[in-house]
């Protein structure tokens, strides 16, 4: 089967890797590239275009494609929530629209393990079965959540369009840059008295190796992509070599507080949920179901991050000198 795929998000971290990936497939008859960024000098045809454009179905129809990988998202909150969420759930169903009304045999989606929220009673490990909460003062959490909700529905209404929906933890790689790993580069790693905090890790090769898997295959479904086990703050903070500040809930609730109000910081006392209720993902169902055992675990993952980040610090310096 010849595979005619587009790409949404194709110029961002994940997007650029996917796409060499792509071209290399000798499975790939086309794959075609969508991004409100540039691209520079591209290997494929590419549309700088905004998830939300009416001409979306358009691109699909003239290409005909057969599969979309839409990783597209809104990652770090701006200061006009309404666009954002515009941006990822109306996209989100402009996309699936568009996909319906061309006959796209196949949907993959980068959703998120913030779908499941970060709540107090969640789970010690979080299975595909367990519910998708989100969490209302998490833009991006409630985003995915509504997103998923979407996709249920269409699952309903449009079962011709197979659905992969892939649900990360806190991805990372040689030169991962995002919010999490700008909480590693403090000089100091915050807790919260009476919680571990833990993260699970995915490497960002085993993420590329899900997505073609599952586009080759057209494999259907919803999963967690987690290396095995899990990281609790003092054991990051211990391999990052910096200080672990553990501070009773209420002072940092407090501080968060302040820190807002006096324009100090972007994040409020909300983020007090985001630092103690971490979601911890099970990847049972991907190495039992969908068939992958992802090649790094949790601590692998984050020695493999800290290993090149120091690398690309020390070549920083060395250039700045």
């Amino acid at each position: 089967m010849s595979l005619r795929i587009l790409v949404t998000g194709s110029e961002g971290y994940i997007g650029q890797r996917l796409m060499a990936a792509f071209v290399a497939e000798a499975q790939v008859e086309q794959v075609v590239g969508l991004d409100v960024r540039a691209a520079t000098a591209p290997a494929y045809p590419f549309y700088q275009m905004d998830i939300r454009s009416p001409a979306l179905a358009e691109v699909i129809a003239a290409h005909q494609i057969t599969h979309v990988v839409h990783l597209a998202s809104i990652l770090q909150p701006s200061n006009d929530p309404k666009r954002d969420y515009d941006i990822d759930v109306n996209g989100t169903r402009n996309l699936l629209e568009a996909c319906v009304q061309h006959a796209v045999e196949h949907l993959t989606i980068t959703s998120s393990g913030a779908a499941y929220g970060y709540h107090k009673d969640n789970p010690a490990w979080l299975t595909e079965q367990d519910p998708l909460r989100g969490h209302p003062k998490f833009s991006y959490s409630e985003h995915k959540r509504e997103i998923e909700e979407l996709l249920a529905h269409y699952r309903q209404r449009a079962p011709q369009l197979k659905q992969l929906v892939l649900r990360p933890g806190t991805v990372l790689g040689r030169t991962t840059s995002n919010p999490i790993t700008a909480l590693f580069q403090r000089p100091k790693v915050l807790a919260v008295r009476g919680s571990d905090s833990p993260f699970v890790f995915i490497w960002d090769e085993d993420v590329i190796a899900i997505i073609i898997i599952g586009v080759r295959h057209s494999k259907q479904g919803c999963f967690n992509l987690a290396g095995g086990g899990a990281l609790t703050i003092q054991q990051i903070a211990k391999q990052l070599h910096k200080p672990l500040l553990v501070l009773p809930a209420w002072l940092l609730r407090l501080a968060l507080w302040l820190g807002k109000t006096l324009k100090l910081s972007r994040y409020g006392p909300e983020q007090l949920d985001f630092l103690r209720y971490r979601p911890v993902l099970s990847n049972r169902a991907l190495i039992e179901e969908f068939g992958y055992t992802p090649q790094k675990t949790s601590a692998e993952v984050f020695a493999y991050y800290l290993e090149h980040n120091n690398e690309h610090q020390q070549n920083a310096a060395e250039q700045a000198k």
